[in-house]
C-alpha cells in the first residue's frame, strides 16, 4: 500500500476499538515464548516471565498485553490510538500504557529487554522504526513481530476469502509468499541480527455470526464507503450460512500464528 493509504488505514481502528477486542483472536503463549527466548524467558508452558522488561509496541487494544501480564512480564503497552489505549487501559488497568509509535517511543535508552509487536509491524515506518526501537532495547534484546493469518489450506476458507474479496484476515499463504517482509538485517544490518521464522497454530471457537464481526474490524473495510462496506459483510454472512463447516452453531477458524525475531546486536 502507499503511504497515504497505510495512514489511512492504519489510524482506522479506533473507531471499532471494543469491537477489535472482543472479536480479535489472541496469540498462542509458545509462539510468544519462542520470540523471547533469545531473551533469556524460560521456555516451559507457565514459566514466569518477572525479570523481563517487555514493550508491547502496537499495542492496540491489549490483546498480546494481557498474554505478557498474565505470564509475569513486566509489559509497557505503547500505541499512537487514543481509543485504543483507552479500551486497553479499560481492561488491563494495572498495566502501564503510554501514547507513542514505534517512530517515536516514550521510553529510554537501554529501558527494554524485548519488544513485541502483534499484528503491528506491517503499520510501522520500519527506516524509521528500527533504529528507534534499537535505541531502547539492551544489547541482546530481542524485537519480535506475530501476525494471526487464516489458513487457506482449508477449502471453506480459501472460499471465504473470494468472498471477502480481501477484506479479511490476511492469508497465510498470502504471509509465507511476502515472507513477512520483513527483512531486518537488510534494512538496519549494524543494529539486528537475521531474522528467525516460526509458525504456531491458533485455532479460534467462532460463529458465523462473530466471525463476521471479526472481518468488520479489518483495516480495508473500515475505510470503505458504508454502503460497500454492508455488502460485502451480507456476501460473507450468506456464505458462512451456507457452507456445512459454518452454518451451525460454533466452529473453528483454523488460524496460524506467524512469528519473526532479531536480536540487538
Amino acid at each position: 500500500m502507499d503511504e497515504d493509504e497505510r495512514l489511512r488505514r492504519g489510524a482506522s481502528f479506533g473507531a471499532v476499538a471494543q469491537a477489535y477486542a472482543e472479536h480479535r483472536p489472541d496469540y498462542p503463549e509458545a509462539a510468544v515464548r519462542w520470540c523471547l527466548a533469545p531473551a533469556g524467558a524460560p521456555g516451559a508452558p507457565g514459566a514466569d516471565l518477572s525479570l523481563l522488561r517487555v514493550v508491547d509496541l502496537g499495542a492496540g487494544t491489549g490483546k498480546l498485553t494481557a498474554l505478557l501480564t498474565r505470564l509475569g512480564a513486566d509489559v509497557t503497552a505503547v500505541d499512537p490510538d487514543q481509543a485504543m489505549l483507552a479500551e486497553l487501559r479499560r481492561q488491563l488497568p494495572e498495566v502501564r500504557a503510554l501514547p507513542g509509535s514505534a517512530e517515536a517511543l516514550p521510553l529510554a535508552d537501554g529501558s527494554a529487554d524485548a519488544v513485541l509487536c502483534g499484528q503491528a509491524m506491517h503499520w510501522f515506518d520500519m527506516d524509521v522504526a528500527l533504529p528507534e526501537i534499537a535505541r531502547v532495547l539492551v544489547a541482546g534484546g530481542v524485537l519480535a513481530g506475530l501476525w494471526n493469518s487464516d489458513d487457506d489450506r482449508v477449502d471453506w476458507v480459501a472460499g471465504l476469502q473470494a468472498v471477502a474479496k480481501g477484506t479479511a484476515s490476511p492469508t497465510l499463504s498470502a504471509r509465507r509468499a511476502e515472507a513477512f517482509d520483513y527483512d531486518l538485517d537488510h534494512v538496519a544490518p549494524a543494529l539486528f541480527t537475521p531474522a528467525d521464522r516460526a509458525e504456531f497454530p491458533n485455532g479460534q471457537r467462532r460463529t458465523a455470526q462473530s466471525m463476521v464481526a471479526t472481518i468488520a474490524t479489518h483495516s480495508r473495510l473500515l475505510v470503505m464507503d458504508p454502503a460497500g462496506r454492508d455488502e460485502l459483510l451480507a456476501a460473507v454472512t450468506a456464505y458462512l450460512s451456507e457452507r456445512p463447516e459454518t452454518a451451525d452453531g460454533e466452529f473453528t477458524v483454523p488460524i496460524v500464528t506467524s512469528a519473526l525475531r532479531a536480536v540487538r546486536r
